[in-house]
């Protein structure tokens, strides 16, 4: 799992850091909320940890930030504040779960295998890019927050492309999916695509020769 970490006491970010990279897990870690906030905009993580007394941007308001955008990532948020209106707030923004300091590092690591395992966690919007993202909910391809229009086969290719994302489509995999089962040649496949390519404002679809295609995460 890739996971954002915004903690600003320097030990506790190296100490949680620490911990769940030997549980292997990534973790990219940062002490300011503007500064966290950045790097969301252009990069994608399963979860985010976040402490809510962070300097710039507090960690209520970067979450409030992110839906703005469009961005719903599952969150977990750790903090000394016993203030029951900020917990309030944080569940009413959808975080998953709420983590008072001091807090034992093996409690949040069960926190993070819940996540993991409940399907009901909602995962709508998928970046796919700085501009572009996508509606898994509604099969909504989405250039600046606004939906492109697309034919029903390209909405049908950037459906299973968005859904595999840093995995490669093969042909075969399109002929199921999106020509339903239909006896089509690689050369069809790969004009329709070609044509879907054009019409993009940014170039997401990566041709793996000889394979197939994918969008890199």
């Amino acid at each position: 799992m890739k996971i954002l970490l915004l903690e600003d006491e320097i030990m506790l970010n190296e100490s949680i850091q620490e911990y769940l990279q030997e549980q292997g897990h990534i973790v990219v870690s940062f002490t300011d909320g503007l500064e966290a906030f950045e790097n969301l905009q252009k990069d994608d993580y399963d979860l985010l940890i976040l402490d809510i007394s962070v300097p710039n941007i507090d960690g209520l308001t970067l979450l409030e930030k992110l839906h703005a955008i469009k961005i719903h990532t599952p969150s977990i948020y750790i903090s000394a504040l016993v203030d029951i209106e900020d917990i309030s707030r944080a569940y009413d923004l959808g975080c998953y779960d709420y983590l008072k300091k001091p807090f034992h590092l093996k409690e949040l690591a069960l926190k993070i295998d819940r996540i993991l395992t409940d399907k009901d966690i909602p995962l709508v919007f998928l970046r796919l890019s700085k501009n572009y993202m996508y509606d898994q909910e509604n099969n909504t391809l989405l250039f600046q927050n606004t939906p492109q229009i697309l034919t029903k086969k390209q909405s049908q290719i950037i459906d299973i492309l968005a859904r595999n994302r840093s995995r490669i489509v093969d042909f075969e995999q399109f002929r199921i999916y999106v020509w339903d089962e239909q006896i089509v040649d690689n050369a069809t496949i790969r004009a329709e695509i070609n044509r879907l390519k054009k019409v993009l404002h940014e170039d997401i679809i990566v041709n793996v020769r000889g394979m197939g295609y994918m969008i890199e995460k």
